[in-house]
């Protein structure tokens, strides 16, 4: 039936009064329908230095990305593993924000009144170095650029003008100053290789100070190179899953690792135990069987004490062959200790050598060799310390096997005096656990000093190749007595009991310091000892960077953390040990990073110093650090505390001694001139100019006469 004009009520709208009816009523859908189309997709991960590795497709229309998704074919590892994926987190999801920000700085911006200044003095027809130049050498110029730094008045530039006033600044400076008076920093290499590497090498090509990272955000894990001297090396995720029981301390899972906190149900699943050590009710509680809430800053006081619990109940009162073994094989505590004298009593001093013993003493780097007793109390010299690492003579002895690399003799190694003739002598120890109250502000003015504490330890006597006589006792024994563990023998220093709370390290004390009841650290202690024995060392340690901002915690609570695994067999095993994460520290094409950044393909290494102490001096910090190193410093320590009583004393010696590199080198003088004085005063070689400007130093004279 065909429509009239009657039938449109003269609006056109059919026979409604009340709406109009529209040619595509309709189209309004395909808003969705396109919302999912694309152009092409791209695999990638995201850079925001994690090392989670996740695997996402990125769809792309018209250049710009309109959505991810998340890849689920990771490779499986084995039937024995549960699958690394889903892979994922809140912050991957929303790496695509970043691009398309509005506050995402995509142009150089440069202070305005130093562009002015810049376009000034171009203008006047100066070149480049010339005009900046004029800038930094005018007082009034150079003090109002910097005085406008942290505030706002940007103004946006073109790129050829950003890298002209960068590429004039450096050259000016080190024309003028020396190439050791620039500076370069950047963050993790893992975070973007590519923008790390450029910059990384156009430092170094320059002769420029590259500044390290590793320490700047805080201190990241030092103790791993200190004990295994090897950079951060720790478990895959799909690791965990083997583990019999965690302890996790600083790191909350479901925030910083998402991408892996499924392993923690799945470790669950698999029988596993978890004790979750944190001050708050943090994410990663709601997967521990058990949570310990010690007061802030006190993680490592509670770890102590458990240590003394393992070696109280598992190392003396019962003695654990699997754990007896693995450090008599794995660890250093086997090896003797010089006992120097103090008075009427011994403080530890440093390792017996090779060297300073006729049967081994013209062995190649002797000096970096230590030996040890066997059971039958004679001496041998295990091959695995770094002498064996260096030489270039008998090589093929740097190895872990409880072997004499002299003679090729299998051996035991003797952990402790105590199972052979001995001689009680009193040692004594720093106690450091009173120079700083655990309550915030009631540390009464720069901390307390450490006090001295007395106990026995069993010791032997040998005798040196020169004749001489030297006391010695096992790096063991010594631990055993610094964490006061009862094994009868004398000295005031002794706790009686666990409930002794007067001496470090026993559970009673360690509940002062953390409010965790006694009975709790030391079931944990018992809980994680058993099962490392049950299982051959299956315990694990997770813990991230939340330790890591506290003054001791990358030295003092990751140690004995270490130290734990350590004793207990746990470390170098599958689902066991001390594992640290943060972000990426290491990278797979490391080789070829280190020799291009470093621009080795060019020259030697360049200069390197660490970032804490460049800022600390040149931005003249040390000056606003009241705090001297009186708490620090061990009851019998003479010489440093008479030379240094101040951080920036310490580093001072470190710098003048040569144990730490420090940038620039001369105050008043470029690196440069001195090369060309010590060619005129007739040096011919390297070695010639290192020896005139040495003595330019032992003669304190200013250098160039």
């Amino acid at each position: 039936m065909s429509k009239t004009k009657d039938d449109d009520n003269g609006n056109g709208n059919g026979g409604s009064r009340w709406f109009r009816e529209l040619d595509e009523p309709r189209k309004w859908e395909d808003f969705y329908r396109r919302r999912w189309q694309y152009d092409k997709s791209v695999r990638t991960s995201h850079s925001v230095n994690c090392s989670g590795s996740c695997s996402w497709e990125v769809f792309v229309k018209n250049g710009m990305i309109t959505w991810e998704l998340q890849k689920t074919d990771w490779p499986q590892i084995n039937d024995e593993t549960p699958n690394y994926e889903p892979r994922g987190c809140q912050r991957g999801i929303s790496a695509s924000w970043y691009p398309y920000s509005p506050v995402r700085p995509k142009y150089p911006y440069v202070r305005a009144v130093l562009l002015d200044f810049w376009r000034a003095e171009r203008e006047a027809g100066k070149d480049p170095i010339a005009a900046w130049a004029a800038i930094v050498e005018n007082p009034e110029r150079s003090k109002a650029y910097r005085n406008a730094r942290g505030k706002a008045g940007w103004r946006r530039t073109s790129w050829d003008e950003a890298t002209e006033i960068i590429a004039a600044a450096k050259i000016y400076t080190i024309k003028e100053h020396g190439a050791d008076h620039l500076a370069s920093f950047s963050p993790i290499p893992a975070m973007s290789m590519v923008s790390f590497l450029s910059g990384h090498r156009l430092s170094n090509l320059l002769g420029g100070t590259m500044l390290s990272f590793y320490e700047w955000y805080h201190d990241l894990p030092h103790v791993m190179p200190m004990i295994w001297g090897d950079q951060t090396d720790v478990h895959e995720s799909a690791d965990w899953y083997q583990s019999a029981y965690w302890i996790v301390m600083g790191s909350n899972l479901p925030m910083t690792r998402t991408a892996d906190a499924h392993f923690a149900s799945e470790h669950k699943y698999n029988g596993g135990k978890l004790v979750n050590l944190s001050p708050d009710y943090s994410d990663v509680t709601k997967f521990a069987d058990l949570w310990v809430p010690v007061r802030p800053g006190t993680d490592t006081a509670f770890i102590l004490s458990c240590i003394h619990v393992i070696l109280q109940e598992f190392h003396v009162n019962r003695r654990s062959e699997y754990f007896h073994s693995y450090v008599a094989q794995y660890t250093n505590l086997p090896f003797l200790v010089i006992l120097d004298e103090e008075g009427d009593h011994y403080a530890s001093g440093r390792f017996l050598r090779a060297s300073d013993v006729a049967a081994y003493a013209d062995e190649e780097l002797a000096d970096w060799k230590l030996p040890c007793f066997d059971k039958q109390g004679e001496l041998r010299l295990p091959g695995g310390t770094l002498g064996f690492r260096w030489e270039e003579k008998n090589t093929g002895r740097w190895n872990l096997k409880n072997e004499d690399a002299v003679t090729a003799q299998p051996f035991d190694p003797l952990l402790t005096l105590m199972d052979g003739g001995f001689e009680e002598v009193i040692v004594e120890y720093a106690d450091f656990t009173h120079t700083f109250n655990v309550e915030f502000g009631t540390t009464a003015l720069r901390g307390e000093k450490a006090r001295k504490s007395l106990r026995g330890v069993p010791s032997r006597v040998l005798t040196r190749k020169d004749g001489t006589k030297v006391r010695v006792a096992t790096a063991y024994d010594l631990l055993l007595a610094s964490f006061g563990v009862n094994r009868g023998l004398s000295g005031p220093g002794y706790p009686k009991d666990y409930d002794d709370a007067s001496e470090a390290y026993t559970p009673a004390w360690q509940e002062q310091e953390t409010g965790v009841d006694r009975n709790l650290a030391i079931r944990i202690a018992r809980e994680w000892a058993d099962t490392a024995e049950k299982t051959k060392g299956k315990c694990l340690f997770i813990t991230g960077s939340g330790i890591l901002h506290w003054y001791h915690g990358g030295s003092l609570t990751y140690r004995s953390e270490a130290v734990m695994g350590i004793l207990t067999g746990c470390q170098g095993r599958n689902g066991g040990g001390f594992a640290h994460y943060v972000g990426t520290e290491k990278i797979r094409n490391m080789a070829a990073i280190g020799t291009i950044g470093n621009a080795v393909d060019w020259g030697n290494v360049g200069r390197q110093m660490n970032s804490t102490s460049y800022f600390y001096f040149h931005t003249d910090q040390w000056r606003y650090d009241g705090m001297s190193l009186d708490p620090l410093w061990a009851p019998r320590a003479k010489e440093m505390p008479a030379h240094a009583n101040h951080a920036a004393d310490m580093n001072a010696v470190a710098v003048r001694n040569g144990w730490l590199p420090f940038f620039p080198q001369f105050d008043e003088r470029n690196p440069t001139d001195v090369m060309q004085d010590a060619r005129k005063a007739g040096c011919e070689s390297l070695d010639d100019v290192k020896k005139w400007v040495a003595q330019q130093f032992k003669d304190l004279e200013p250098l160039g006469g």
